[in-house]
């Protein structure tokens, strides 16, 4: 019985958050129920602390107001951003899902409290993604939103910032965007004291403090962020070299593979060139395990080592 409740309760929560309002008859249609069992189940959501408003009337209506607190048995303000970015995020670039995902963030905003709602806003339009996969150091959420809110306002930011070789120092910046690539979060920023573009990792920031002082948005060169950030990635020194004569078109290449953006350049109609180089030696070995043709490699004796070295682990662990 207290099993048959639960789920009906549950039910009732899902169809609030999928319409503006519902009427009392059209909510017992639903469950197969009286009017009277739904208006106790409403009573009972409530005293769990969901905001369910109701209209007077014989059969009522009913509505899930957005809250000054998100109901304890949904998620806490951390988890209801991050879900509702991934959610937006993920109904413009998944194939075949698009409709399940808007679905399910129709549901969410209509519950998220005023206050979250500008930080969704906020990261969402700071966004400009080249690609993602799930590697990495993970970027703190708090740090994340307070850079997504300074790109939106344009108001210029201190933080700590360390540096790939260990050397932390304090920086002064105009938040632009945030991007996604690799797995990491880059923060696109116009360096205030170097009066330059520069590309900062989000795992490296630490104690980002509005100044008050919003300035006209910069308008990035070739207006395109992302492609920019792609740009600046594939300039950038690494530890380790590897480059890739692959014997396919850039086109199949970069279909059949993510994270490389720029990283594939068209020699001719059938050949491309794969920059493989990282700073970890594992990624590289990822990078070509995921060509499904063959290639020829130009890279530095440690990564032949390792290659050479995870081969010989995957010939031993099929015999």
């Amino acid at each position: 019985m207290t099993s048959d409740m639960t789920a009906r309760m549950l039910r009732l929560l899902s169809l609030l958050q999928t319409r503006r309002e519902w009427s009392g008859s059209d909510l017992a249609e639903r469950l197969g129920v009286t009017v009277r069992t739904v208006r106790r189940d409403i009573d009972r959501l409530r005293e769990l602390g969901y905001p369910v408003d109701s209209a007077r009337g014989h059969a009522g209506g009913y509505r899930l107001a957005a809250g000054a607190d998100l109901p304890p048995l949904l998620v806490d303000d951390d988890e209801a951003v991050a879900i509702a970015v991934a959610l937006r995020t993920a109904a413009g670039g998944l194939t075949g899902i698009e409709e399940t995902t808007l679905r399910a963030l129709a549901k969410l905003e209509q519950v998220l409290p005023r206050r979250l709602r500008g930080q969704v806003t906020a990261l969402q339009t700071s966004l400009a993604g080249i690609t993602w996969e799930p590697r990495g150091p993970r970027a703190d959420p708090a740090v994340l939103a307070t850079l997504a809110v300074a790109c939106r306002d344009h108001e210029v930011l201190t933080f700590g910032y360390t540096t790939r070789h260990g050397t932390a120092a304090s920086r002064r910046a105009e938040p632009c965007h945030l991007v996604v690539s690799g797995g990491l979060w880059y923060l696109l920023a116009h360096d205030t004291d170097k009066d330059d573009w520069r590309l900062f990792r989000l795992d490296r920031i630490t104690q980002p403090t509005p100044t008050g002082r919003r300035v006209p948005r910069r308008r990035v060169p070739g207006d395109d962020p992302a492609a920019f950030v792609a740009g600046r990635l594939s300039a950038a020194p690494t530890r380790h070299r590897a480059v890739a004569t692959v014997h396919a078109s850039a086109d199949h290449v970069r279909a059949r593979t993510r994270g490389l953006g720029t990283r594939v350049q068209p020699l001719d109609e059938g050949t491309c060139r794969v920059d493989a180089s990282d700073d970890v030696l594992p990624r590289i070995a990822q990078t070509l395990a995921g060509l499904d043709t063959d290639y020829t490699l130009d890279a530095d004796a440690d990564v032949l080592e390792h290659l050479r070295a995870t081969a010989r682990r995957t010939l031993r662990a099929t015999g």
